[in-house]
C-alpha cells in the first residue's frame, strides 16, 4: 500500500492503525483494544509490526536489508507482519532498488505500507506494485466539525467563529488544527472567543 498526501494530513497516523487492525483481525476476527496482539501494539511491544524511519532521515540501503531479514521470520501469534515506511521519498535509490526485490516476490504474512508526501521521489516500479491512495486536505467544515466535539468533551466553551477561524488557519491538516486549538486554549482558557483567537494568532 503507498500513502499519499500532505504534511500533517493522517497518512502515518491512518497506517499505524490499520497495521493494528490487520494484526488484531488476524487473532480473533475484529478490531480491539484487549487482544494480546492490540496491548502489545498500544505498548509498543508488537513483534509484528515494524516501523522504519520513525524520526523522517534518510533510509539507505542497510535499513533496509535489515529489514529484509526480519521479514523471512515468520510472525508470532499471527498470520501478518506489517511494514511501515515511514517518508518513504526519503529512501537512498539505492535503498529503493533492494526493497523492489523484496516487493517482486514478497512472503504471504508480509504486508508494506509505504508513507509519502512526494511520490514522484518513488520509483515507477515501486509504485506500480502499490495500491495507492491519495489523501486529500480535509475541509474547513469538518475540521471545525472536529475541534467543536474536542471542544465539547474537554468542557470547553467556544464562538463558532473562533473554531472557524482555526480550522482556517489549519489548511486542511487535523493534526495542525489539533496543535493550535492546544495553544490557543493555553493561552484563552476554556472560552473561546473570536476575539481571543484572532489576536493569539495575530
Amino acid at each position: 500500500y503507498l500513502f499519499i498526501g500532505e504534511e500533517g494530513i493522517g497518512k502515518k497516523m491512518l497506517a499505524i492503525e490499520f497495521a493494528k487492525a490487520i494484526l488484531c483481525t488476524s487473532e480473533n476476527n475484529k478490531p480491539c483494544n484487549i487482544c494480546k496482539s492490540c496491548v502489545e501494539f498500544n505498548t509498543n511491544n508488537n513483534a509484528n509490526f515494524n516501523l522504519i524511519n520513525e524520526e523522517g532521515s534518510a533510509i539507505k540501503i542497510e535499513q533496509i536489508r535489515n529489514m529484509q531479514v526480519k521479514i523471512a521470520e515468520k510472525p508470532i501469534n499471527s498470520d501478518y507482519k506489517v511494514y511501515l515506511i515511514n517518508d518513504a521519498e526519503l529512501m537512498t535509490q539505492e535503498a529503493q532498488n533492494c526493497l523492489l526485490k523484496t516487493l517482486e516476490e514478497p512472503p504471504k504474512h508480509a504486508i508494506f505500507i509505504l508513507a509519502t508526501t512526494e511520490k514522484h521521489k518513488i520509483i515507477p516500479t515501486i509504485l506500480s506494485r502499490c495500491q495507492i491512495f491519495d489523501f486529500k486536505r480535509i475541509t474547513v467544515k469538518d475540521a471545525k466539525e472536529h475541534l467543536a466535539d474536542v471542544a465539547e468533551s474537554q468542557g470547553i466553551q467556544f464562538e463558532d467563529d473562533a473554531l472557524h477561524i482555526i480550522a482556517q488557519k489549519a489548511d486542511g491538516a487535523m493534526r495542525d488544527a489539533l496543535s493550535i486549538f492546544d495553544r490557543v486554549v493555553s493561552f484563552c482558557g476554556t472560552n473561546l472567543t473570536r476575539q481571543a483567537v484572532t489576536e493569539n494568532l495575530n
